[in-house]
């Protein structure tokens, strides 16, 4: 029997290991956060931005952004259906109101219409998804978000390595953040980067992240009641070696993705990953979507990809679905006017896309899905 195809997973060499057992041999007393210092520098130098904050997940990274934005109860932040919850879980931590946001039918990314049609007096924030290593229409929404005075933070927490039109995921925002979660592209096991180019921000962040202290405060006077999120120096030795491969590893994913594209591009109503010509995608997932008229929804498809031996991942619902959100007042009205993340919801799911995956192993996947699809 063959072993399971995986859905996600990283690709670890020589070069992490040697950086970690150094990390955990050498990096304290005063060489604690030599580590830190090193990966933030080389991701931030990667990114193009000024400033990089190594945290202990990417849902950290917006949960800091959005208080030292200052943004708080009374406030509507404007999110993405098709997301993780960690995008828009910090949205409540900080008291505010998410408002979800349609996606685009072919990018899956943030819609710039619905996003138009939801901004309010209240609406202080847009947080953009780079969905599944895809990025949104950047062209749009970041004037959007300056005519309307408000602010853009890029969740890149899936597109390390994406670009539009030529600039790097991570680099559009007032603030970015990524996630180092071991299912991703670039891994530090658990963790994730806030990254800006403002000096305040990244400086009120800095504060908040350390239970509301100065950076090298060592008094403990505290100014505030803040948090704790910080990432361990393995962690970050870790993520400085798999910064310096990241070439390697985006070209491994382009990779994997063009095997799934060759078998299946001819497959009438299925289509995979479509980042239009302004994007370059880094294809965290290789994800499909199939037309209703199959009459097959994603959990059925994942049963039959199970029996095969094959892991998937389902396409993201819509935040709105979710009973966590059931709260808020007029939620089921996402329904009908998000009525493009409703009728993705059912039928996507997201193909083995682990660094280990070999030809083989996409080869077989696809002879079982085209058995599905075409019977």
């Amino acid at each position: 029997m063959r072993n399971p195809i995986p859905v996600a997973g990283p690709w670890i060499t020589p070069k992490e290991i040697d950086y970690v057992t150094d990390a955990v041999t050498n990096a304290w007393y005063g060489n604690a956060n030599l580590y830190h210092e090193r990966f933030e520098r080389a991701f931030a130098d990667r990114i193009g931005v000024r400033y990089a904050m190594a945290l202990p997940s990417c849902t950290s990274g917006i949960h800091l952004a959005l208080s030292a934005l200052g943004i708080g109860p009374g406030d509507e932040v404007i999110v993405p259906e098709i997301t993780w919850i960690a995008s828009a879980a910090p949205i409540s931590y900080v008291g505010a109101t998410p408002v979800f946001a349609d996606v685009d039918p072919k990018t899956w990314c943030i819609c710039p219409d619905s996003v138009e049609s939801l901004i309010g007096p209240r609406t202080k924030a847009i947080i953009t998804v780079d969905l599944y290593g895809n990025m949104a229409d950047y062209d749009r929404l970041v004037p959007m978000a300056r005519r309307h005075g408000i602010k853009l933070i890029e969740d890149a927490a899936e597109a390390v390595g994406a670009t539009y039109r030529g600039r790097p995921a991570g680099s559009f925002g007032d603030a970015a953040v990524f996630s180092f979660h071991g299912s991703k592209t670039l891994t530090t096991g658990e963790g994730g980067m806030l990254l800006t180019q403002d000096q305040s921000l990244f400086e009120r962040s800095s504060f908040l992240r350390d239970h509301g202290r100065d950076p090298g405060d060592f008094s403990f006077e505290n100014g505030e009641v803040a948090f704790k999120y910080k990432m361990s120096a393995m962690q970050a030795a870790l993520g400085l070696a798999q910064t310096e491969r990241l070439d390697e590893l985006i070209t491994r994913k382009r990779e994997v993705f063009a095997w799934y594209a060759r078998h299946l591009s001819d497959v009438a109503g299925v289509v995979l990953n479509d980042p239009g010509p302004e994007v370059e995608a880094s294809y965290w997932m290789v994800s499909a979507v199939w037309e209703e008229s199959f009459g097959l929804d994603k959990r059925q498809v994942r049963d039959v990809l199970k029996e095969h031996g094959i892991d998937s991942r389902p396409f993201f619902s819509p935040l709105s679905s979710l009973k966590a959100y059931q709260h808020i007042p007029g939620i089921h009205s996402n329904r009908e006017r998000n009525s493009v993340s409703y009728r993705l919801r059912d039928n996507g799911i997201n193909l083995p896309s682990a660094l280990c995956v070999q030809q083989t192993d996409v080869d077989f996947v696809c002879g079982v899905l085209r058995n599905i699809f075409e019977r």
